[in-house]
């Protein structure tokens, strides 16, 4: 690629660095899209805040981070994923921030909101940075570690939330993160190699990026008051606009000369379908996290540090595992892995409804936790790899962009969707039976969706590892 530096092995010393550092920042934003559901009782009880309250903490940080996570992508691939990346880590501090100072709930939801923006900018350049930055042949292993530490910092999220809680109190749950965004800035000023694919700079896509929030911020608005309150006139109308907003979004970026997202890239089947497979399977993956760790407390009894380590055996085996999932996937082909994984999750799944009063971790929660993990390690190294290699290079930030963009939309629309249709709704964190009744009818809808997951893959991905390109 014209103008980029050499590419890096990662047996180098840069090499390693930049894996460090992008494994970092993104596994500090997916821990931030974790963390939080495990301080939740704790938040609530400062605030005095309802569940649909409590909702906004976790979808506010969803819907900023869905929608301009694509903008994040196409911005890096056009002027510079370094720059970007830099750029969102210090956003994202500054918004961490504000989180831990909030002294009210609607402050807390309005920090999350721009915590997101900074997550949506610096996500896809930590991913296409690996993606351009080393040699193709270490490109698996280092989208693998990647991706293996990225769902460790996911499932590690409510235990060093439950940790911090515990000693201290949920504001160090969003304070830790400075640190850590000060390690990444100096790892970058000194080794993140500068690129930027091979398109010239344009009008940016303002049009398209203000639809896309109206579209996500209604949707997601009307389904969690539709929760609450029922089907009003209001929600209905907010709902319209959303829809209204979506379809009107697919128009614009169909005729606009400079789209932010080019329909053109789902000519590929493999990169269609991977998304779609990331879009069931990772939202309802978004809520079987927050409602482990909520029951946990609400229900079991636990204090936030049990609750939050009960899913410490799907973060060991991510750690373990994941990389050489990503290396059985280049020779074999994702297909087998993307099929099997999500089928194995949805049996993990099924095997945590029993959780409840009285419940023993070696019986009741640990073989759930275990086999969710086995089927999460073999999916995700693939299906990001895969997400990657369908886009050409120069628009690898757009690729990442999109697939992220993706599994954040599916995990807001899952978490603002599944919970109220499950029957939790109102002041139900404080209503063991009632939360107990509600978790067990919204796990048993994540394990059907999950594992339709798996069905879409194993028909419509192809065998081998020729997946073919846009």
């Amino acid at each position: 690629m014209s103008g980029s530096p050499a590419p890096l092995r990662l047996a180098s010393a840069p090499g390693r660095w930049v894996l460090v550092m992008t494994i970092l920042a993104s596994g500090m934003a997916m821990i931030d899209a974790t963390i939080v559901n495990v301080a939740l009782p704790a938040i609530g009880a400062t605030f005095e805040a309802p569940f649909a309250t409590l909702q906004w903490v976790v979808t506010g940080y969803a819907l900023t981070l869905a929608a301009f996570i694509l903008l994040g992508g196409v911005l890096g691939d056009r002027y510079g994923r370094r720059r970007v990346f830099v750029l969102g880590t210090a956003w994202f501090a500054l918004a961490s921030l504000a989180c831990g100072l909030a002294p009210s709930d609607v402050w807390l939801v309005v920090a999350r909101a721009l915590q997101g923006i900074g997550a949506a900018l610096l996500t896809p350049g930590s991913l296409a940075m690996l993606q351009t930055a080393f040699v193709p042949d270490d490109r698996p292993r280092a989208i693998g570690a990647w991706a293996g530490y990225g769902g460790v910092a996911t499932v590690i999220g409510p235990f060093v939330g439950g940790w911090l809680i515990d000693v201290a109190s949920w504001r160090w749950a969003f304070l830790i993160n400075l640190p850590i965004a000060a390690i990444v800035l100096a790892i970058a000023a000194r080794h993140a190699p500068e690129d930027h694919g091979a398109r010239d700079p344009g009008r940016l896509d303002g049009v398209g990026a203000a639809l896309g929030v109206i579209a996500l911020a209604a949707v997601t608005w009307a389904l969690t008051s539709s929760g609450e309150g029922g089907l009003t006139g209001p929600t209905l109308a907010v709902a319209a606009i959303g829809v209204a907003a979506g379809i009107a979004f697919v128009v614009h970026e169909r005729r606009t000369a400079d789209p932010m997202l080019p329909l053109g890239i789902f000519r590929s089947r493999s990169f269609s379908t991977v998304n779609a497979v990331t879009f069931v399977v990772y939202g309802a993956m978004g809520v079987v996290f927050l409602l482990l760790v909520l029951q946990l407390q609400v229900v079991t009894g636990w204090g936030p540090v049990a609750a939050g380590i009960a899913s410490l055996p799907t973060t060991l085996l991510m750690m373990a595992l994941s990389s050489r999932s990503g290396e059985l996937a280049a020779r074999i082909g994702p297909r087998v892995q993307m099929s099997l994984g999500p089928l194995v999750m949805a049996l993990g799944v099924l095997l945590l409804l029993p959780v409840g009063a009285g419940a023993d971790y070696v019986t009741d929660v640990l073989p759930g936790v275990t086999v969710f993990g086995l089927g999460l390690t073999a999916m995700v190294a693939p299906l990001t790899a895969t997400a990657l290699s369908t886009a050409p290079d120069e628009l690898a930030g757009l690729a990442s962009g999109i697939n992220n963009a993706v599994a954040r939309t599916g995990g807001l629309l899952a978490v603002a969707a599944i919970p109220p249709l499950a029957g939790l709704t109102g002041q139900v964190v404080e209503e063991p039976a009632a939360f107990a009744d509600g978790y067990r009818v919204a796990m048993l809808v994540c394990a059907v969706i999950i594992a339709a997951g798996g069905v879409l893959a194993g028909l419509l991905l192809p065998s081998g590892t020729d997946l073919g390109r846009p």
